[in-house]
């Protein structure tokens, strides 16, 4: 068995076997359960360890075939596994994050009555994201991509006691259904478009010089209209703050490491596409420019701790985005890569917070929070996101402004106003938890949730040493593992040197403003929770009228006037029809001789009638 079948299983079967304890035997004890959630996901993440390093050092490409799908004539269709730089760069951080993650859920769901549910589900998630990782053909890769939205449903709507939770996880599969009929969409368009062969990713990207340039925009759109409900970016994100009801766990599973970044690589596996439809990477800058501002302006005026690190995943993605839209692949992914960090580092102290202040989530209600440890791992995780020197996303955030600058400056504006955003509503949150006159003591911190806290933190602090910039030396290694379609970018070092200054200068000036402002005062109290920006500018509120309410209309006539006026109506009144027939020949049924006498003697009197009339022109 290779290593990828073993990567890519391992969880799979842990998951399983779960499942199948749970069934079986209800009162099976809770580490059992542990075990085989921790054996699954920690022997994928050695493994994707051990890929990411074959990969990056010998140069070496593992592909593991596992049976032949479909094989008509010319065409065939390949189930197979294949680790090359791209998809071993991802393996490098979401197999091992994911794996953090369980730890930290031990600790988190313990003593939980569906602690084993719980893991199935956490398992069977870790799967279908890593087979959507190491797919080598778009058809397998949505299997995976379907996969993830399926089991997010199950997750996000874990205590479905609670409808409410339900609502998340029907709202979350729903909207994400609408960007799944786009990649579908692009994939059929794909399909008759690529000459018979193999439907991979190599022979796809080589028969597409042969595809009319309209049919190839097009293509790139319906993807990318994908990548926008996976990643939540407008006008597809309203699934992505509402998806917080899940456990916290869940929470930093699906924003670190998995689903929420799907997009983002959907998008740069399919970069010599993009290079061909430039317009098409122009929207999708925009779009990643808009989306960042709109979820940082939202940010600002939140109080829910969930609910703020969710709206700047989505201001992150929006960076991302902003990279691939102008051509900086490798950039955006190594944004990808750090955000990994930092944003699974903030949901677990966030989580933390919420289980030893007895599950409370209002950051007014949270404020004087008196824990010294998880102030200092917040404090550098919210330093990292801000960009700060020398933490991890200072290096890869950088790498984008540089790449905005040189030649999208309008782009490049609306990223830098998003960072300062950024540093606001995240210190605003910092603050208010733990610079207050008053004081709280929660209950003390599970230790299974503070040890996968630490290798994070480590990794928020050095993890930028990966791609340090030519200006300080660097190679960009990043660049020359990933060897995409990067577009090259030229900005004189003392340009690049002078708007690392003025982002770190003006970003600490937000900091100071937001300290004097929210710290040890009660600037929070007096803000408006009713506005447009806490309302989010009343988008959901906007859909439910124009979408939502419609389509419930629209059904409400089709199961009333249609279905069961019109089909179901015009059934019943045919067989009525027939019913009355039926009773008018069940009365000549009456059992008499006499009366089936006179029948046949009417029937043959008709017969010979008929006969006469039809043969007389020939008497």
């Amino acid at each position: 068995m290779s290593t990828l079948t073993i990567l890519l299983f391992a969880p799979l079967l842990s998951a399983f076997l779960i499942f199948l304890i749970t069934v079986l035997y209800s009162q099976t004890k809770q580490y059992v359960y542990t075990f085989l959630a921790l054996m699954g996901s920690g022997l994928s993440a050695l493994l994707a360890l051990y890929v990411s390093y074959y990969s990056y050092f010998e140069k070496q490409v593992l592909v593991t075939h596992l049976f032949t799908w479909l094989n008509i004539g010319d065409f065939l269709i390949e189930v197979t596994l294949k680790a090359d730089a791209l998809s071993s760069f991802m393996l490098l951080f979401v197999a091992p994050v994911s794996f953090l993650i369980h730890v930290y859920a031990t600790g988190y769901m313990n003593n939980d009555k569906s602690y084993g549910r719980f893991f199935a589900y956490f398992n069977l998630f870790v799967f279908f994201m890593l087979l959507l990782v190491l797919a080598d053909n778009p058809i397998v890769m949505f299997i995976g991509w379907e996969g993830v939205g399926l089991v997010s449903y199950a997750l996000i709507g874990f205590y479905y006691e609670d409808v409410k939770n339900t609502y998340a996880g029907n709202k979350a599969f729903i909207v994400n259904r609408v960007g799944d009929f786009g990649f579908l969409s692009a994939l059929m368009l794909l399909f008759l478009s690529i000459p018979l062969g193999g439907f991979s990713f190599d022979n796809i990207f080589l028969g597409l010089w042969l595809i009319d340039s309209h049919r190839l925009t097009l293509i790139a759109f319906l993807l990318f209209v994908g990548a926008m409900g996976k990643s939540a970016q407008i006008p597809l994100f309203v699934w992505l703050p509402d998806a917080m009801a899940g456990p916290t766990p869940v929470s930093a599973l699906i924003h670190a490491a998995t689903m929420v970044t799907a997009g983002v690589y959907m998008v740069a596996r399919f970069a010599p596409l993009y290079n061909m439809t430039p317009d098409i990477l122009l929207l999708i800058a925009y779009v990643g420019a808009f989306s960042a501002l709109f979820a940082a302006i939202i940010a600002t005026r939140q109080y829910d701790i969930k609910k703020i690190l969710a709206y700047s995943t989505m201001s992150q993605l929006g960076f991302m985005f902003m990279a691939l839209g102008v051509g900086a692949y490798s950039t955006a992914l190594f944004h990808m890569f750090t955000h990994a960090f930092f944003k699974a580092l903030l949901f677990m102290a966030a989580g933390a917070i919420i289980v030893a202040y007895h599950h409370k989530q209002d950051i007014r209600e949270l404020r004087g929070i008196r824990a010294s440890g998880l102030f200092i791992l917040m404090l550098i995780a919210t330093l990292t996101i801000t960009a700060i020197p020398p933490f991890s996303a200072f290096f890869s955030k950088d790498a984008i402004m540089s790449a905005l600058y040189a030649g999208h400056i309008e782009i490049f504006a609306i990223a830098f106003v998003t960072s300062l955003l950024t540093a606001f509503y995240m210190f605003r949150m910092l603050f208010v938890l733990f610079f207050s006159k008053s004081e709280q003591r929660g209950q003390p911190t599970r230790k299974s949730m503070l040890y996968p806290m630490t290798p994070l933190t480590v990794l928020c602090i050095f993890a930028g040493l990966l791609n340090v910039p030519e200006i300080f030396s660097g190679n960009l290694s990043v660049s020359h593992w990933l060897h995409l379609a990067d577009q090259s970018f030229f900005v004189p070092h003392t340009q690049e040197m002078l708007l690392m200054s003025l982002n770190t200068f003006f970003t600490l000036a937000v900091i100071v403003y937001t300290y004097k402002k929210y710290a040890y005062t009660d600037a929070i109290e007096f803000e408006k929770s009713d506005g447009m920006i806490a309302n989010k500018f009343y988008i959901d509120a906007l859909y439910t009228k124009t979408v939502v309410t419609v389509l419930e209309k629209l059904s409400y006539f089709f199961d009333k006037k249609i279905s069961q006026l019109l089909i179901d109506g015009t059934i019943n009144s045919m067989a009525l029809v027939y019913l009355k027939v039926g009773n008018l020949f069940a009365r000549a049924e009456n059992g008499n001789v006499r009366f089936y006498a006179l029948y046949m003697l009417i029937g043959l009197v008709s017969g010979f009638v008929y006969l006469y009339w039809s043969l007389r022109s020939f008497l």
